[in-house]
């Protein structure tokens, strides 16, 4: 019976065990692409499963990994790591986003456009906010404060009309215009309100 009770409960506590070096650091985020965002005494790294860092803790801020790559800040230049640890593309920007769809927002100049993985500008600085790519969509906005989306070309395939925009999950997508919320199809089309 006590083994049975044993066999039972361990699911409840491998978490609790597997991750007991968690209690080192004063902010851990959930694994992704393998690490764990971490932070110490103000700095923030990645750490693997096992709690051994990856990326050193010398950051000032950082969002998750994704697609391989993280967003890191030092001072107040923003460049980006891979999830081993090496620099890909150095400190140079304003603000920068987490990589969706091969491409992440970046802001230089008080614009934003969006760079590959190799650092290339593949859309170029004109927007006065953007969000990062979602199925293939991204949420800009223009010098008016109207909001719209481009595909991974630059191409604007909803015009700018929102007020308001969020990103495509599953499809669909939060628009505001004026105090009214719904929620559009790519291809413009309110699905719901």
């Amino acid at each position: 019976m006590k083994k049975l009770f044993l066999i039972l409960m361990l699911p409840v506590f491998m978490p609790v065990f597997a991750q007991k070096w968690a209690k080192d650091y004063d902010f851990v985020n959930d694994l992704s692409n393998g690490v764990s965002l971490v932070k110490k005494n103000g700095k923030y790294g990645f750490v693997n499963k096992d709690g051994k860092v990856v990326v050193a803790l010398q950051y000032d801020e950082s969002s998750t990994m994704s697609e391989g790559y993280a967003p890191v800040r030092t001072g107040n230049a923003w460049g980006y790591v891979d999830s081993l640890g090496k620099v890909t593309i150095e400190p140079k920007y304003e603000d920068a986003l987490c990589y969706h769809d091969g491409l992440a927002a970046v802001k230089q100049n008080g614009k934003w456009g969006y760079i590959n993985y190799d650092g290339k500008e593949v859309i170029p600085m004109m927007y006065d906010n953007a969000r990062g790519f979602r199925e293939k969509l991204a949420a800009v906005s223009n010098a008016k404060g109207y909001w719209g989306f481009i595909d991974t070309d630059g191409k604007l395939v909803i015009p700018f009309i929102y007020h308001y925009a969020d990103y495509f999950s599953d499809g669909v997508a939060k628009v505001m215009k004026g105090e009214k919320t719904m929620y559009i199809n790519r291809y413009n089309a309110v699905v719901q309100q």
